[in-house]
């Protein structure tokens, strides 16, 4: 599954980049900056895909005591009559007391789903061990199952800076809500009937399989001490999100999910901070009750997208999962840092609790290499173009702004 995202007018964006340039050199700051980025893509999902993808970064506070706030977007229309728009911003208010995340999205979409846990397809049965829908309640699904579906996600998350210290607290709410969905594969009239991964387990866990919400509140534990979100040198990252998702806020379900992350640089020079290894990884869990299929945690939907580099997003799905990331970041110059160049590997494992796949069980592997091109000195964003290999013939082209985490 291939996935390209190429930008255009790039004349007009390097003048604004030069633009900007220059306004540094003579102390001129601005408090915002924005990057208007259009975009042509095309995947075999979506087909042909016309928009933009701005970028914006902006400083609510002293540079000295205030970190930069940074957000990216999208708008895009599709030849298949698609529109996906998103807006996903991190910001840091004034002298870095509160810190507030941000993600929005609204897809008319559709996408490809494989079934739960990682590992082949002939190891994951439609039926989860559950339902008799045909003779072999096992029986393998040996390709992509097309859904349609259209979505809404508002996610929000304020946290107060506790003290002079980089550890952050606070609570969060988040709604998901799927609907219009259609199963393209599904088929109850023939005999035996085609029963996709979606249904039997929508069916089996008693949820309308055409729409559903997750609506919860959250308590956040964020510790931030990278020397620059956009694209860290040193510091590190870690993240806790205990979600809880009653009835009474909308869910369909109610349930409870566990988000754990963490980052952390490692230098390989002292005279070049641009040059590390970076460490990556989070695991996602189901702890209590019921998620809708489409809640469940899956590779590539992390805030920003960016994790499964070779898969489609929700390529690996389960009521548990794990995912690790190593990239080596090397500057391709012997003393400026204008171009860069990236080799990554990464590893996804879920679980399908009905059908006896566990964490480890199976790991499937993307690797890849890329190149980095600093379009902004300052801030220290890149223009990022990566290509990656993965398991069952997978492989992508990626381009986007700023590091991948």
């Amino acid at each position: 599954m291939r996935t390209i995202i190429i930008g255009f007018l790039l004349i007009q964006v390097s003048f604004s980049f030069a633009q900007d340039s220059l306004q540094v050199e003579a102390k001129k700051e601005k408090k915002l900056r924005f990057l208007p980025l259009p975009a042509v893509g095309m995947s075999p999902t979506t087909g042909w895909m016309l928009g933009i993808a701005p970028g914006a970064y902006w400083m609510l506070g002293d540079p000295s005591n205030t970190s930069p706030s940074s957000a990216l977007g999208t708008v895009l229309f599709t030849q298949n009559k698609q529109l996906l728009m998103t807006a996903k911003a991190t910001t840091f208010f004034s002298g870095d007391q509160w810190n507030m995340l941000t993600d929005l999205r609204y897809f008319v979409n559709s996408q490809p789903t494989y079934g739960l846990g990682t590992g082949p397809q002939s190891a994951k049965p439609v039926g989860n061990g559950g339902i008799d829908f045909s003779d072999d309640p096992f029986q393998p699904i040996e390709t992509a199952q097309m859904m349609e579906f259209s979505y809404l996600r508002l996610h929000n998350t304020v946290m107060k800076r506790y003290q002079e210290t980089r550890f952050f607290m606070g609570l969060g709410y988040h709604l998901d809500y799927h609907y219009k969905i259609n199963d393209q594969l599904l088929n109850l009239d023939t005999i035996p009937p085609v029963v996709t991964s979606h249904y039997g387990y929508s069916v089996f866990k008693d949820i309308d399989p055409e729409k559903y919400i997750l609506s919860g509140v959250s308590l956040n534990f964020l510790f931030d001490s990278r020397d620059n979100a956009v694209n860290p040198y040193s510091g590190r990252y870690a993240y806790a999100n205990i979600r809880i998702n009653p009835t009474f806020l909308g869910s369909t379900k109610g349930s409870s999910i566990l988000w754990l992350e963490y980052r952390d640089y490692l230098h390989l020079s002292k005279d070049r901070p641009r040059h590390l290894i970076g460490f990556w990884t989070y695991g996602w869990f189901q702890t209590s009750g019921t998620l809708p299929y489409m809640d469940l945690p899956a590779v590539g939907w992390d805030q920003f997208g960016r994790s499964g580099r070779a898969y489609t997003q929700g390529r690996f799905r389960g009521q548990d999962l794990i995912y690790t990331e190593l990239e080596w970041r090397v500057p391709l110059q012997r003393e400026k840092d204008t171009f860069g160049a990236v080799l990554f590997v990464n590893g996804t494992t879920a679980t399908n609790r009905d059908a006896n796949i566990s964490l480890y069980d199976y790991l499937d592997v993307g690797y890849g290499l890329g190149l980095r091109v600093m379009i902004m000195k300052k801030s220290r964003a890149n223009l990022a173009l990566d290509y990656a290999w993965g398991r069952y013939g997978a492989q992508g082209f990626y381009f986007g702004l700023n590091e991948v985490f």
